[in-house]
C-alpha cells in the first residue's frame, strides 16, 4: 500500500460525524489528497486579494520560547502574504494572531486528520513545535500529512545546530535533540521540497533566563560552562530568515541554514557585554553542574522532557559543544544577527531589580 493509497484508506475508516461540520471536514479531507486518489480534482481555494500565493501553513504558531511561530506570522502579514496559523487551543494568543488577518485553525499535530485539514489548500507550511515529548509522532505525522498532499512549493522545517554533531550512534545528547535527528532523517528521506532551520541555544532558552535571573539579584550571571564558549542566537533573528524564505523559497529548496550569534565567546565575555548595555558591573559566576541543576533548573518545574533538554544543554555548554559560528543569518537575510547587548537593550525588565 503507497502512501497515498493509505491514506485515503486512514480517511475511509474515519468515525463518521454526521454533522454539516462533520460532512464539510470531511469532504475538505477528501478534495486534499484527491489527486492521488484519482477523485475530481478541488478547486484551488480563492487566491486572498493581498498576495498572489496560496495561503502558508504556520504551525506552532502561538509560540512559547522565543515564540517564533507567531513572528513568523507576524512577519508574513507584514509583507501582505496569506496565512494559517495551526494552535493547540483557541485562547488570547489565537485572538492575537487573528488580529494580523491570519486564518487560524485549532488542530493537534500528532492527528493526521487534523493536519490535513490545516494543509488543504496551502501552498507552503512552517514547521515548528515547542520542546515536547510528542514532538517525534508531531513531526513524523506532519511529513507523512505532506508526502501525500503533493502540492508544497516548499517546507521549512525548525530544526537544532546540535544535529549537524550527530550521527547513528550519538547518545550524549538530549532525547529531544535525538528525536529532531531523526526528523531530518525523515524528511531527507521524504522528497518534500525541505528547507533545514538550525539554530543554536535561544537567547530566549530558559537556560539563559535563569542564568540572566540572578543579574537582578546579585549583578552576577551564575551558569554551570566553566570557560566554555556559546554563541546564542535571537529568537527574531530565526523568525526573520524563515519569513524570508518562506515568502521567496525558490532559491532556498533543499539548503541547510545553520544560525548563531555574531560571535562565540565565553560567559565572562558575555557579562561584560550585558554591562556595557546595562552600565553596571556584571560579572560571571561559574557554578557546578549539578549544583545548578538542582538549585537554579529544577525549581522551575519544568515536564521531565523539557528539563532533561534544558539539563543536557548546560552539560553539553560545558563541554564546549556550543562554540559554533555560522552566517546563516546574514545568508538569508542580508544583515548581521543581533548579539547579547542588543537583546539586553529590548528586554530590560529581565536585568532590572
Amino acid at each position: 500500500m503507497n502512501a497515498a493509497t493509505s491514506l485515503g484508506h486512514w480517511l475511509e475508516v474515519q468515525p463518521m460525524d454526521a454533522s454539516a461540520e462533520g460532512c464539510r471536514r470531511a469532504e475538505a479531507r477528501r478534495l486534499s489528497v484527491a489527486p492521488w486518489l484519482g477523485a475530481p480534482q478541488a478547486a484551488p481555494m480563492d487566491r486572498t486579494p493581498e498576495a498572489s500565493v496560496l495561503p502558508i501553513l504556520v504551525t506552532g504558531a502561538a509560540g512559547s520560547i522565543g515564540a517564533v511561530g507567531r513572528s513568523v506570522v507576524k512577519g508574513l502579514r507584514q509583507r501582505d502574504l496569506p496565512v494559517r496559523a495551526m494552535v493547540r487551543r483557541d485562547d488570547e494568543r489565537a485572538q492575537a494572531l487573528r488580529a494580523t488577518g491570519a486564518e487560524v485553525v485549532v488542530g493537534d499535530l500528532t492527528r493526521a486528520g487534523d493536519v490535513v485539514d490545516a494543509l488543504a489548500g496551502c501552498g507552503r507550511m512552517y514547521f515548528g513545535m515547542g520542546v515536547s515529548a510528542q514532538y517525534l509522532e508531531a513531526a513524523v505525522t506532519a511529513a507523512a500529512v505532506a508526502r501525500a498532499y503533493g502540492r508544497l512549493e516548499a517546507l521549512v522545517n525548525m530544526s537544532q545546530l546540535t544535529v549537524s554533531e550527530m550521527d547513528l550512534t550519538s547518545t550524549s545528547e538530549s532525547v529531544q535533540q535525538r528525536q529532531q535527528w531523526l526528523v531530518e532523517q525523515v524528511l531527507d528521506w521524504s522528497g518534500l521540497p525541505v528547507v533545514q532551520i538550525r539554530p543554536t541555544v535561544f537567547m530566549e532558552n530558559p537556560l539563559f533566563r535563569v542564568g540572566f535571573s540572578s543579574i537582578a539579584k546579585n549583578g552576577s550571571i551564575r551558569l554551570p560552562f566553566g570557560r566554555a564558549k556559546t554563541s546564542p542566537v535571537a529568537a527574531g533573528d530565526v523568525a526573520a530568515v524563515v519569513v524570508d524564505i518562506l515568502a521567496d523559497p525558490a532559491r532556498h529548496i533543499g539548503r541547510i541554514y545553520e544560525l548563531t550569534g555574531p560571535r562565540s565567546e565565553d560567559i565572562a565575555a558575555l557579562a561584560a557585554e550585558v554591562s556595557a548595555a546595562l552600565g553596571r558591573p556584571v560579572s560571571y559566576t561559574d557554578v557546578p553542574l549539578q549544583e545548578w541543576i538542582d538549585d537554579d533548573l529544577r525549581p522551575l518545574g519544568l515536564p521531565d522532557h523539557v528539563f532533561q533538554h534544558i539539563s543536557t544543554m548546560a552539560r553539553l555548554h560545558a563541554e564546549n559543544r556550543y562554540d559554533r559560528k555560522a552566517d546563516g543569518v546574514e545568508q538569508v537575510t542580508g544583515r548581521p544577527p543581533s548579539g547579547v547587548a542588543d537583546y539586553v537593550r529590548e528586554n530590560p525588565s529581565l536585568f532590572s531589580p
